[in-house]
């Protein structure tokens, strides 16, 4: 077999093998840190809107990552901030720091289902998931955006503690970046969020517009994502619970 036929034969075993899809999207998005402005619109169900903003940085990649986003607008929120610290064998250890009351609080696992401070992600969704917390499934071919996409579901593992009993993820064949994940419970569609304005960022293919919309509220948010960067030096010390509170 020559080697065109040797990669051809490569091609589509991996089509076939949704974890090794997963990973490969895994591979392509590692980098050592990630900084970036979000600029976030919250569209209630009666299309009342809220502007924030926050700060988000990252150090490590996937199960071995931390990070830090910070409430910067409107003033009411501002300082508010969520420290993360990822783990690849289970759920993330978390804790939000609130100015006015001048404490922490650890989040428990039982309230990672609630949104995060007025927004349309909930504490779980702010989460770096590793590949190997969930197992898949390839469900066929499908279309997002005039894109051709892969559509797997995605399990948690036992050692997981999620929300979700399953997820439906979308990824693009071309690129083999996360276009839409849907979220489920049972049978009911609980969160979507969509991935928008693909840019290629020092090499890493990114979305510069998010979107999650609530199925129980009726509500969504929007975020821009401004001045994002990877790859950046960045200091361990800057995501502990004493950087926190210092702000």
């Amino acid at each position: 077999m020559n080697k065109w036929l040797l990669f051809a034969a490569a091609g589509v075993a991996l089509a076939q093998d949704p974890r090794q899809i997963v990973e490969e999207v895994q591979k392509r998005s590692r980098a050592e840190s990630q900084r970036y402005e979000g600029t976030l619109q919250v569209i209630d169900g009666r299309n009342r809107i809220t502007d924030k903003k926050w700060e988000y940085e990252r150090i490590g990649s996937f199960g071995d990552s931390k990070a830090v986003l910070r409430f910067v607008a409107p003033a009411e929120v501002k300082g508010v901030a969520l420290l993360i610290h990822n783990h690849k064998d289970r759920a993330s250890d978390q804790w939000m720091w609130t100015p006015a009351l001048q404490r922490d609080r650890r989040i428990a696992l039982q309230d990672r289902s609630t949104r995060f401070f007025g927004t349309d992600f909930s504490f779980e969704d702010l989460e770096e998931r590793d590949v190997n917390q969930y197992d898949y499934k390839l469900l066929g071919e499908d279309t997002v955006d005039g894109q051709a996409c892969w559509k797997i579901e995605s399990r948690p593992v036992k050692t997981k503690s999620s929300q979700y009993t399953h997820s439906y993820v979308w990824v693009r064949k071309d690129i083999y970046a996360f276009v839409q994940v849907e979220g489920h419970k049972g049978n009911q569609l609980v969160r979507r969020i969509s991935y928008r304005d693909l840019e290629r960022v020092k090499g890493i293919w990114t979305a510069r517009l998010m979107e999650v919309f609530d199925a129980t509220r009726k509500s969504k948010t929007v975020m821009k994502l401004e001045k994002l960067d990877y790859n950046l030096p960045m200091k361990e010390a800057d995501f502990t619970l004493q950087a926190l509170r210092r702000g």
